[in-house]
This record gives C-alpha cells, structure tokens and sequence, in this order.
C-alpha cells in the first residue's frame, strides 16, 4: 500500500487516519516545532485539498527553515549569479518565441551541467570532501550530496 506524508491525504477518508494538525517538513529531514491545529467542524467532509485550510503558519516555518539553508549555503559570484538570471530570461523569452530553439538550449545546458558537475563532484571527492558538508554547502539533503558525490566518481 502506498504511503505519504503530504497533509492533504489524511483527511479520514480510503481508511487514513484523520490529521489533527499541521506542521511544516522538509526533505532535508527538518520538522517544524510548531503544530497548527485543523478545525474539522469548518472542514466538514470535504477533502483537505479542496477546504480552505489556512496554510500561512506552516509555510512561514518552512520559508524560515529554507532561509536559514540558503544562509548556510556556498554563494554564487555575483557575475554568475548574474549570467544565471540572464539566462533564465532569455531562455523563458525563448521558450515563447521559439519554443524549439529553447529546448535545444536546455538540451546543451544540461549536458553542459552534467559534466560540469561531474568535474566539480569529482574535486570535492578527491579532496575528501564529506557528504555532509556538500548537502551544507548546497543547501540539499546529504543522500542527494552523496548521489552526486558517488555519480562523480563513477565518471
């Protein structure tokens, strides 16, 4: 039987248990402290994804979370951070105008990426770089850092 932990699916109905509160997660492993209780007689027997459940206490906690991430993470050099966003918005322009044209720039991007990234993975693995230090470095989960750490040297 498939299982999840996304709030919407536990609404009391396919014989899932009904939540009796909200509290922000993310993948990273992070569970917010604060709860927010869900008030079932304004619920009714709608499910969760369609009633009007106020989000903003859980978001809140998970956009502080991920700021105090983003905090910790390597920053970009500005000239490419700026060339990132220049890209984005010729890449989004293209994707209007020349919709073919675009996808073949996405295409050379993520080749471009792959083995850029390879490259980079590559060094930090040389240099004993610890898992737990990249998914810090980048703000990610440390499975997603050793995937990319064990792609490298697999290159």
């Amino acid at each position: 039987m498939p299982s999840t932990t996304h709030w919407s699916a536990y609404d009391g109905r396919h014989r899932r248990p009904r939540a009796e509160a909200l509290r922000a997660r993310c993948a990273c492993g992070w569970r917010g402290a604060a709860e927010y209780p869900l008030d079932w007689d304004a619920v009714g027997d709608r499910p969760l994804y369609e009633a009007d459940i106020d989000l903003t206490g859980p978001l809140a906690d998970w956009n502080a979370h991920l700021s105090l991430v983003r905090d910790k993470a390597v920053p970009l050099p500005e000239p490419l951070a700026a060339l990132l966003v220049e890209i984005t918005e010729r890449l989004t322009a293209a994707a209007e105008d020349a919709p073919l044209a675009a996808l073949r720039a996405v295409g050379v991007l993520e080749r471009i990426a792959s083995r850029v990234g390879r490259e980079a993975a590559g060094v930090l693995a040389d240099d004993g770089v610890s898992a737990e230090a990249v998914a810090t470095g980048l703000g990610t989960t440390r499975s997603r850092a050793l995937v990319l750490l064990l792609t490298a040297q697999d290159s």
